[in-house]
């Protein structure tokens, strides 16, 4: 079930010290590990977390901060988890165990275990208005028991500085990034089912970096194949020669074969309704930009690969039940965050100011 934690916060206090150490116990319920920061009398943070069947999604942003796991903390309690780490912001260094040390830079992998001691330091990179360092990621934490890879085969992959920016690494990547952005809106079931694709998709790129996919089962790798197919028609949507046959061509597999493993693992929709139903989604959402406002509508639809005026709106009239000029003009005029019409699909958050906090709702 997708759950996340939700807090409302004032800004009417003079800065306290309590915030960063609200912070630091949610946290330890995610991770547990000793947290400290230079920025902890000024702290503000974001932490989301979505349960996804047997897996955690959690997303984070906060200022620069090391956090320490230790033999006597493991010796308390291990879990035996594998924390799977993105991030987007800041740079990551990690020691692990006694020796081994890397630096993580933005797009980059970290793959460790909660069986090994490890002191992690993110350092924030400063926002370009000149507010104070940031780091932010995305990752999972995933029992171990779900891998199909045997634990002495993925001592030399923990640790290391691994690419999430090309091959299945930037398929796993672009996932998670859109899970996390989507995580609010899952029903129970859909959260389950996407849980199971992460740990396939996760498996497909350890077996990747290990060249040892053959030892993955097939349901796995089909979910990567699916996964791959649909990363590479949502780069692509501004194209409208985007067809099947070329989407089963630049992945050397024919359109048949193509249409009978993405029906089986998108409860039955097809490729090309695939593509149709992203493009109307992507412009959707473009239209309700306040940053895209001067771009014409007609421009819009070109950007989303349906060049022909008439066709773009009456398929967007059919998918979303108003014009594109409708839809763009309620967007101006809908109310704010408490009127009825509006709906937000971002995540609940726990967010933490330096100012006194609401209980937790």
């Amino acid at each position: 079930m997708s759950t996340q934690t939700k807090s409302a916060l004032q800004s009417v206090d003079p800065p306290a010290k309590n915030s960063f150490e609200y912070w630091r116990d949610m946290l330890a319920k995610t991770r547990e590990c000793e947290t400290t920061s230079a920025h902890a009398d000024s702290f503000e943070a974001e932490l989301r977390r979505s349960e996804l069947g047997p897996v955690a999604l959690v997303g984070s942003s906060f200022p620069s901060a090391r956090f320490r796991r230790t033999e006597r903390m493991i010796r308390r309690s291990d879990q035996e988890l594998y924390y799977l780490t993105l991030l987007t912001a800041g740079t990551h260094g990690l020691r692990r165990g006694r020796d081994q040390a890397e630096t993580f830079g933005v797009g980059d992998l970290a793959l460790i275990d909660s069986s090994t001691p490890h002191d992690v330091r993110m350092i924030g990179d400063r926002a370009p208005d000149g507010d104070g360092p940031r780091v932010a990621a995305v990752g999972v934490n995933l029992p171990a028991s779900l891998l199909p890879v045997a634990p002495h085969r993925l001592r030399d992959l923990l640790g290391r500085r691994l690419s999430g920016r090309e091959g299945t690494g930037a398929v796993l990547a672009d996932f998670l990034l859109n899970l996390d952005r989507q995580a609010a809106a899952l029903q129970p079931a859909e959260a389950s089912r996407l849980g199971t694709i992460v740990v396939d998709l996760v498996s497909a790129w350890i077996a990747g970096e290990l060249d040892a996919g053959n030892t993955l089962p097939e349901q796995a790798r089909q979910h990567t194949l699916v996964e791959t197919v649909r990363a590479f028609i949502r780069h692509n949507l501004h194209d409208p020669g985007l067809t099947p046959p070329v989407v089963a061509a630049a992945h050397h597999i024919s359109v048949s074969h193509l249409h009978r493993l993405f029906t089986r693992h998108t409860q039955g929709e097809t490729v090309a309704a695939y593509i149709r139903r992203q493009r109307l989604d992507k412009a959707h959402r473009e239209l309700a930009d306040p940053a895209l406002q001067a771009l014409p509508v007609h421009a819009i639809a070109t950007r989303c690969g349906i060049p022909d005026p008439s066709d773009f709106s009456r398929a967007f009239k059919a998918a979303h039940g108003l014009s594109p000029r409708e839809h763009r003009h309620r967007h101006r005029t809908r109310p704010g965050p408490a009127g009825e019409e509006t709906q937000s699909t971002e995540p609940e958050t726990l967010r933490v100011f330096p100012h006194r906090s609401a209980d937790l709702t």
